[in-house]
């Protein structure tokens, strides 16, 4: 019996070893994996740190997700809205707190609708507090324009419901333009949350303002004065950055508003920003533009865009036309030669669709937009205008017909016909393009002013040539 008792304790004994080599070979192992899970960390902190922009960092990381994006330029709103339960006595606001939960939900929702109308991405709302940010996660040079006016929706939101249900509601808001880090979550619907200077200034600016009004840091004065009445309100400490300038936005300028009221945009406003939303317009289909013509378009390049870009604004502004037809102008010439990234022949009809496409993203009107494919399509050689905007377009489109640099700019256009077997020898070339040119006229008094006698002395050049 006490034999059969120590053969048993001997093969437990026996047994525990062998459950203590196993645990320790597994805990070396996890040890092991912890050890290259901090390597690999260490390797992956080091190249995030070494590369700022997300591209780059997507691009060397391949299919591995980057936590963070940085953005240099992102208007921060932050709002805090307050109800009556604040000035009432405790027992009273508490029969009152769901009355208070519901309109405050029905307060962001409309908040939500409002930015929803601007290219502004709601961040979160904790608790009465409402934060959202222009500028991601597509990036753009209007942003602080857009988030100036979306509050000042929210805040006419705010005051029209008080109105209407007989209620005391109190909204303070605080906007800061700057860099921040956003780090994107979620797959089907991506959202954003957002870090930095940049959101805690527009924080305790929130915090530091008035009830009803919309205060701004000095970054965004500088980017919004040319739309909106603003008067200086303060300095604001900040930690490691000394005092900032901040300004009260009184509304949008009274020339730059329906009936001179500072409430509503007009026409003007809306014509003197998307002159400066071009800026991202262009950037885009140069991009397109870059990316999609085909590699032997030695005339009809991206040069050539931009140069007939930057002349229908000289000339337009010469001819004496408005800030909206200039617009008109500058967009159509960004497009003219679009369509070369679908077909060769016939580009001005696929530019004109391209432009539809594109356009109503940018809030061009139905309008506009026929206006600039209309223009367009007036550059169909041979030209015939049959306005100043298409005569204007139309001199652009062959300003080089007059500029001393002629002759090698049209060697290029010669090179890319003949590569499409458009054209025969260089001869027959010269003899077309001698041909072509003295029977061409400018159509407005500003090009005739500046091209034609320029124009006169290249034909006397290539009838050289010819001879």
């Amino acid at each position: 019996m006490e034999h059969h008792q120590g053969n048993q304790l001997v093969r437990r004994i026996s047994n525990l070893v062998q459950q203590n080599k196993e645990l320790s070979k597994e805990l070396r192992k996890l040890r092991d994996d912890y050890n290259e899970l901090l390597r690999k960390n260490e390797e992956y902190e080091h190249i995030v740190a070494k590369y700022t922009d997300f591209a780059e960092v997507k691009e060397v990381l391949l299919t591995e997700k980057v936590p963070t994006l940085k953005f240099n330029m992102v208007t921060v709103l932050y709002a805090d809205i307050h109800g009556f339960s604040e000035i009432l006595p405790e027992d009273i606001a508490e029969k009152h707190s769901q009355m208070l939960m519901d309109q405050l939900d029905h307060l962001f929702i409309k908040f939500d609708e409002i930015i929803g109308k601007y290219p502004i991405e709601k961040i979160k709302t904790i608790g009465d507090s409402y934060m959202g940010a222009g500028g991601i996660p597509e990036k753009n040079i209007t942003n602080p324009i857009e988030v100036v006016l979306a509050a000042f929706e929210i805040i006419q939101t705010v005051n029209s419901f008080c109105l209407e249900n007989k209620a005391i509601w109190e909204i303070c808001l605080g906007i800061h333009t700057g860099p921040v880090t956003a780090v994107a979550t979620g797959k089907v619907k991506i959202t954003y949350d957002i870090k930095g200077d940049t959101v805690n200034i527009a924080s305790r600016m929130e915090s530091s303002g008035i009830s009803g009004k919309v205060l701004i840091s000095v970054m965004t004065y500088e980017l919004v004065k040319e739309f909106f009445d603003c008067e200086y309100y303060g300095k604001l400490p900040v930690k490691y950055k000394g005092n900032l300038d901040i300004y009260v936005v009184k509304g949008i300028k009274t020339e730059l508003s329906e009936n001179g009221w500072g409430i509503v945009p007009d026409q003007q406003f809306r014509t003197k920003f998307a002159l400066i939303q071009f800026h991202d317009l262009q950037e885009l289909i140069l991009d397109m533009l870059e990316k999609g013509l085909p590699a032997d378009l030695f005339y009809h390049n991206v040069k050539h865009t931009v140069d007939v870009v930057t002349e229908v604004e000289l000339i337009g502004w010469a001819e004496g036309i408005s800030d909206e037809e200039v617009l008109i102008l500058k967009t159509a010439a960004l497009f003219h030669d679009s369509g070369h990234t679908i077909s060769y022949d016939n580009h001005e009809f696929y530019g004109a669709e391209i432009a539809r496409q594109i356009l109503p993203k940018f809030n061009y009107s139905q309008d506009e937009i026929s206006q600039v494919c209309q223009l367009i399509m007036s550059t169909k050689m041979p030209p015939t205008p049959t306005n100043l905007l298409e005569e204007i377009i139309c001199d652009s489109d062959l300003d080089y017909l007059g500029r001393i640099d002629f002759i090698p700019v049209s060697n290029t256009l010669y090179e890319e016909l003949k590569v499409r077997n458009k054209v025969g020898t260089l001869s027959d070339w010269n003899k077309l393009q001698l041909s072509f040119i003295s029977k061409h006229q400018y159509f407005t008094h500003t090009a005739r002013k500046l091209r034609e006698v320029n124009k006169q002395i290249q034909i006397e050049r290539i009838r050289k040539l010819i001879t």
